[in-house]
């Protein structure tokens, strides 16, 4: 089940807030706690709250606090997107969500309003956002004034935009004339038949009538009378500019006058208009010029029991009109009237059943890098675990440190010369207080005889003696695997230097593998646009045997498990199926069926070629009956050639991230870099290192 839901628009004044007040009615009625959460907000002025956050938080009484309900303002989001830092944007709000999902049973998410130029930009950021939380969307869009055709092509756009990325849950369009609400919801799903549920809302003549109260901020008027009347809707308007018993004549049902302040006929006549059975309510009136009547006229307006809002405004009477007639009406907190009506309009044009049922019932199978490096995070931030690194001198390990320091996600210490490493981080200017780290010098450790007795204890069965063993301990490889042994870390990272054998020779030699476990393997993560896959084995074994293959399969898969991801095994070969014949196959045949019977409930295939693992539709053209073709989530290459060629070869053409080697398999996490490897691989092959050490 999705625990949130993502409105988005795809043009300005949609009647995205009918639908988020319905919506929210609707949740909760369905369960007891329900967030609220807009990604970005529009800039607002004197610190004034955001209008759509505070009518949802204040209507319907959600307990949570104002900084909580947003991540950004539109001008810091494109200022972090013009320092090339859009990513910045989406960790935040990645963050920020997850904060609302923990403590809410579910989370209405609003997308922006499309309020400026820049719609491409919007939709590309509101699809991004949407994408990298999971949800599914509901996309509204507003009719008013279009002709059908071009209702229908634009929605059939964006729901074909939409869906190239994220799953689309609803089509809402509003503000539609009623007359052409069954031929439209025709046309839409003539167009939209994938089972996309379509609604067609009805254009409410009251939605769209601005108040008293939008009127006098849009032209920065002064309230003269009638405050307690400031949301009084005005369904039009006329200029009071003849004489009384003229202008009479043309008032309407909350129709707004609009006079020059120093016309006490029209202000005095429009008011008992407004009191008499035979001529129709007004709204308010607008006094314009900047004049104010005179005090007789004030005194005798103050002495009547029921007045509308009277206000005053510097503006002539033509540029008054004018403006009046741009204000497109919104919905804010006070406007208890215009919300209920919202509400009203959702529920009886939009099948709540079922949309509660398809929220019920959906399943994301979308996970973005973003998504699976911030559940790396928090997973790692649980159990806060210490990790030693034995290069210490490195500049790349030193701007991983100063990253993993400054989000206080592990202890560390640096194996190296404290002068050496101060002397780096000053040059560097590298933002890392040495205070926040233990740096160690192996001969200078107070540890260091006590590491050189108990090297020589577990391998002078192997004809070492102390020499050797000091010498052994002198090396940073084996004294960081040391303190893990004896229980002073509980990882290690290495490799940005020295070779894998240099960092995996000490660990096998007396780390050793975990009880029922023959082999130790690799893993690497690959973090592609809307999964994240798990690849296998990519830098250890060289040409694994078919029993060897088996327990790197059921390795790998318990490692995706371990990290968030269900495991689907494919075992990759040439062929798919029962077709392909040969000693490669075999052994990825022979393979699959041990796995099977050592893990019978595992969802592995095998042999299955790479496309077939994939991709749905080869998947199912080749192996109809499959759980795995398709959708794998763990792929298991026949041999290391295999598994590092293709790994690097989809690293490179996809740009996708590769997250590892992480190894598996040993007593206590041990994993290898590349010497290729950046700050980025170092701080993330960190944190998969503290939350492997969780489980020692």
């Amino acid at each position: 089940m999705s625990k949130g839901i993502y409105v988005a628009t795809i043009e300005p004044n949609s009647g995205k807030s009918v639908v988020v007040l319905g919506l929210m009615r609707m949740l909760l009625g369905k369960t007891a706690k329900v967030g609220y959460f807009r990604p970005i907000i529009e800039d607002t002025k004197n610190g004034e709250p955001d209008n759509h956050i505070n009518t949802v938080v204040s209507y319907f009484e959600i307990d949570i606090n104002y900084k909580k309900t947003f991540a950004f303002t539109r001008s810091e989001v494109l200022d972090l997107y013009n320092k090339g830092k859009s990513g910045d944007v989406i960790d935040e709000i990645i963050k920020k969500y997850k904060y609302l999902e923990e403590r809410f049973d579910f989370v209405l998410v609003e997308g922006t309003d499309f309020s400026h130029e820049n719609s491409s930009l919007e939709l590309d950021i509101n699809i991004l956002i949407s994408k990298n939380l999971g949800l599914p969307v509901i996309i509204v869009s507003q009719g008013d004034g279009k002709p059908l055709n071009e209702i229908v092509d634009n929605v059939q756009l964006a729901h074909n935009t939409y869906r190239e990325e994220v799953d689309v849950l609803s089509i809402m369009t509003n503000k539609i004339d009623p007359q052409n609400i069954t031929t439209l919801k025709e046309l839409l799903k003539a167009k939209i038949n994938n089972g996309t549920d379509v609604t067609v809302i009805p254009k409410i003549k009251s939605l769209a009538n601005p108040t008293i109260k939008e009127i006098v901020k849009k032209l920065e008027a002064t309230i003269l009378f009638g405050e307690d009347m400031i949301n009084n809707q005005s369904e039009n308007f006329s200029v009071g500019a003849m004489q009384l018993r003229n202008y009479l004549t043309h008032l309407k049902e909350n129709a707004l006058v609009i006079t020059p302040g120093d016309r006490a006929d029209i202000i005095l006549g429009a008011l008992q208009a407004n009191i008499s059975k035979n001529y129709p309510k007004i709204a308010g009136i607008i006094l314009t010029g900047g004049l104010i009547p005179e005090d007789p006229i004030l005194k005798l307006i103050e002495g009547l029991s029921s007045v509308v809002p009277i206000i005053s405004v510097k503006q002539g009477t033509f540029n008054v009109t004018n403006s009046i007639g741009q204000i497109k009406s919104r919905i804010y907190a006070e406007n208890i009237e215009k919300i209920e009506t919202s509400i009203a309009s959702f529920e009886k044009h939009v099948d709540t059943d079922k949309l509660a049922e398809d929220l019920i019932t959906f399943e994301s199978g979308i996970f973005t890098p973003r998504m699976f490096q911030y559940n790396l995070l928090q997973q790692a931030l649980k159990h806060k675990k210490h990790i030693v690194l034995p290069e210490g001198n490195d500049e790349r390990i030193l701007r991983a440190t100063a990253r993993l320091i400054d989000e206080q996600v592990v202890d560390l210490t640096l194996i190296g010369d404290k002068d050496k490493i101060i002397e780096t981080i000053t040059k560097l200017d590298i933002a890392l207080n040495i205070e926040d780290i233990n740096i160690v010098s192996p001969q200078q450790s107070p540890h260091f005889e006590d590491y050189v007795n108990t090297f020589y204890e577990l391998r002078k069965h192997k004809n070492v003696n102390l020499d050797m063993a000091k010498d052994a301990m002198s090396d940073v490889s084996y004294f960081a695997t040391m303190m893990i042994y004896k229980g002073h870390a509980d990882g290690m990272v290495s490799g940005a230097v020295h070779t894998t054998a240099h960092t995996l020779r000490p660990a096998l030699q007396f780390i050793k593998t975990k009880p029922g476990v023959n082999i130790v393997s690799s893993v690497f993560f690959m973090c592609l646009e809307d999964r994240v896959s798990v690849f296998g084995d990519c830098a250890i074994n060289p040409n694994p045997n078919a029993a060897q293959l088996a327990e790197i399969a059921i390795s790998s898969a318990k490692t995706a498990k371990d990290f968030g991801i269900e495991p689907k095994v494919a075992m990759l070969s040439y062929s798919s199926g029962a077709s392909g014949k040969g000693e490669d196959v075999d052994k990825v045949r022979e393979a699959t069926e041990m796995a099977k019977a050592l893990a019978p409930d595992l969802k592995i295939e095998g042999p299955i070629q790479y496309d077939a693992a994939v991709d749905m539709r080869i998947g199912k053209s080749k192996l109809p009956d499959s759980e795995v073709a398709g959708q794998a989530s763990v792929l298991i290459f026949p041999d290391l050639n295999t598994g590092n060629n293709t790994y690097k070869a989809v690293q490179r053409e996809t740009g996708a991230l590769a997250i590892g080697p992480m190894l598996q398999g040993l007593n206590k996490p041990v994993n290898d870099l590349s010497r290729g490897c950046t700050a980025d691989d170092i701080y993330s092959t960190v944190i998969i290192t503290a939350i492997q050490a969780q489980d020692q």
